[in-house]
């Protein structure tokens, strides 16, 4: 059924330019890693998507092994565009990746002209799309010339397959060098996708002063640390959370951390903030940090972090409060 969007959805998000390019990114986009994979509620992935989009997230995250099965992740978000969102495709951003480890053999992983190629094209029949707006390259790859995994990405925008390109998990010296070239090439690097939030601060040192340098924007995965920088955490770890599970996150650095999120949760309630939505916004605060990317398993939380944008200031002392709570 054709879904018809809140027309006042773009009242409800704030927009920011990504770098030095002409593109506009929501300050939070949907990162669709988790809950939308064929062992996941079609309807309730249904329901995030719809929603997102009414409150003004333009931005879909996607990469060629989301699920779980791989795959899976793209083919529902195409088929719910299709079925929901037809004609409306020039209001969306919808990027993807390649360089995790896809499947069986020589070509399904790390960072060849073959991989990135194929990759995309599978991803493209996957969404029924004729092109993305941001491909990704996901990872460096140690055994590939740097030249080649970049010669692809431009061919791919020359192909009319992408239309912005952008790099994932890349250190300061390898974006420089992978900026310079496709620079060189004639297609610049749009955007960077690190890893940050309050516990995870490496960005900090280099990564975003190379992006300034470079003109590239910034849109940051995992803001809220796997969950930990939410309310799930305060008192214990849930039985049926990540940690429990062993699943990107370990127990005893959960536990480790349970002093600093009861501290930083109490800062966020004197500030009238749940701690989720402070962790955004503190996240937000580096001018170099174009979106940050959220992961929810229902509206619910989405609708409560998007309320983020009603708060995203901090004076000298809270900041400080911060940085002292996460350095004991």
């Amino acid at each position: 059924m054709h879904h018809q969007p809140d027309s006042s959805r773009y009242a409800h998000m704030k927009y920011r330019r990504c770098g030095k390019s002409g593109l506009f990114l929501p300050r939070l986009s949907l990162g669709l890693w988790h809950n939308f994979g064929d062992i996941d509620s079609q309807e309730n992935a249904r329901s995030l998507i719809l929603r997102a989009f009414d409150l003004g997230i333009t931005h879909f995250d996607l990469a060629n092994n989301y699920g779980p099965p791989p795959g899976s992740a793209e083919s529902n978000f195409g088929r719910i565009l299709r079925e929901n969102l037809a004609g409306h495709r020039d209001d969306l951003i919808v990027s993807t990746k390649a360089g995790y480890f896809m499947y069986d053999g020589p070509y399904g992983d790390w960072g060849s002209r073959k991989y990135l190629l194929a990759s995309l094209d599978q991803s493209l029949r996957r969404l029924q799309l004729d092109y993305v707006d941001i491909f990704y390259h996901h990872r460096p790859d140690p055994n590939t010339p740097l030249e080649e995994t970049m010669t692809a990405l431009d061919h791919l925008v020359r192909q009319g397959k992408a239309l912005y390109v952008g790099i994932s998990n890349y250190k300061p010296e390898e974006t420089r060098q992978a900026a310079a070239i496709l620079r060189r090439l004639g297609t610049p690097c749009l955007i960077h996708q690190p890893k940050y939030n309050m516990f995870e601060r490496t960005i900090e040192s280099g990564l975003t002063s190379a992006l300034a340098d470079e003109g590239i924007g910034c849109i940051v995965f995992s803001p809220l640390a796997q969950g930990q920088l939410t309310d799930r955490y305060l008192h214990e770890i849930p039985k049926d959370s990540r940690a429990t599970r062993q699943q990107f996150l370990k127990t005893d650095a959960v536990e480790k951390n349970l002093p600093r999120i009861r501290a930083l949760h109490a800062l966020a309630e004197k500030r009238g903030q749940p701690l989720a939505d402070m962790a955004l916004a503190w996240v937000l605060r580096l001018p170099e940090i174009t979106s940050a990317l959220i992961g929810v398993s229902s509206t619910a939380q989405l609708e409560t972090n998007v309320k983020v944008l009603d708060r995203l200031d901090f004076s000298p002392q809270e900041l400080a409060e911060i940085d002292r709570i996460l350095a004991s």
